[in-house]
């Protein structure tokens, strides 16, 4: 055994000698100390002693493994040593580097500046589940079970207990979830919330993402109605985008909003011409309509006494209505030449 140790450093002796740079020392390391080391062979062959003889060869690898690790010590000292010699001068008169300030990545930026907006119509940011219960993302918006939305192509369910009144848990598909829920917090109107959380659903263009934010509004009080919904986007529009961008209601169908309607806004790529990003010169900004009595009566809100408006639409997609970004993917690439233009 003691042979064998003396060979495994004599060895290292020679390998270390004609390292020359630090990238070929850490590799000498992984020979001299990793798990396929010589070194590391020999400590196993220990087992095969007697139990008279075991103690002495132990003695003896240890030995050689402290031998090893102060060759390799000096030899890497000595290396270092020599790369600073090669250093001539420095010159202290140039102008340092200044520290690099990083800012917010567009997404936070868009949902500061959009709830900025909002405060000014009196809504309350919220914050609710995005991994929610069926009841709360489905049942409660008068989803009824055999809704498109709720097979498993469109939205991603979590493995958990069957709960007998709320269902099986979802990763959260829309913010609508927090409909309802602020409703049983509240309890009573008036209800004026935004709701700002991530969503998931199973697709991916230049126009969506499997993960995305959505931000969700919500105003419930007495003689609400369909010329108020109309009045908070043009607000909200002439704010966020300028005043030049145009903004359209179009008949649409949701299970949660009755009347329903896609409110478009004139595409800021092509400015209403069409490209691959639109198609037609318009954009579909979100989802909007009145609050359906059915939704209204699970929040435990008299839909006879009150009416209200909600609203939801994707933040990545309202920023590239705003920064002509032709493809929302490139938001989450981590390409910082993309992410420091804005």
């Amino acid at each position: 055994m003691d042979k064998d140790a003396e060979k495994i450093i004599k060895e290292a002796q020679e390998k270390l000698e004609n390292a020359t740079d630090l990238e070929s020392l850490d590799q000498i390391y992984i020979e001299l100390f990793g798990k396929n080391s010589d070194l590391n062979k020999l400590t196993k062959k220990i087992s095969n002693l007697s139990k008279e003889q075991r103690p002495k060869a132990g003695q003896a690898i240890n030995k050689a493994k402290k031998r090893l690790e102060k060759l390799f010590e000096e030899t890497k000292s000595k290396l270092i040593t020599y790369h600073l010699s090669l250093i001539t001068s420095v010159d202290v008169s140039a102008p340092g580097k200044k520290t690099e300030i990083g800012h917010l990545h567009l997404v936070s930026q868009a949902i500061e500046e959009i709830v900025e907006i909002f405060s000014k119509l009196g809504f309350f940011l919220q914050s609710y589940p995005e991994i929610d219960w069926d009841w709360y993302a489905f049942e409660s918006l008068n989803m009824p079970k055999g809704h498109p939305a709720r097979d498993e192509w469109e939205t991603f369910f979590i493995k958990s207990p069957f709960h007998p009144k709320l269902g099986s848990q979802v990763l959260t598909p829309h913010t609508s979830n927090g409909q309802v829920r602020e409703m049983q917090r509240l309890k009573k109107p008036p209800i004026r919330m935004i709701n700002i959380a991530r969503c998931y659903r199973r697709q991916i263009d230049v126009s969506h993402t499997p993960m995305f934010h959505q931000f969700e509004g919500l105003l419930i009080d007495k003689k609400v109605s369909i010329p108020d919904l109309k009045g908070t986007f043009d607000f909200f529009t002439a704010n966020f985008f300028g005043p030049n961008r145009q903004t359209r209601l179009r008949p649409h169908h949701f299970r949660f909003t009755e009347p329903s309607f896609e409110v478009d806004i004139t595409c800021d790529i092509c400015e209403g011409i069409g490209c691959r990003m639109c198609k037609s010169g318009w954009l579909e900004l979100g989802g909007a309509g009145m609050v359906h009595p059915k939704v209204l009566s699970a929040g435990n809100i008299d839909p006879n006494v009150y009416t209200g408006f909600a609203f939801g639409w994707g933040i990545e997609r309202t920023i590239s209505m705003k920064t002509k970004i032709p493809d929302i993917r490139l938001l989450y690439q981590s390409d910082i030449r993309f992410l420091e233009q804005f």
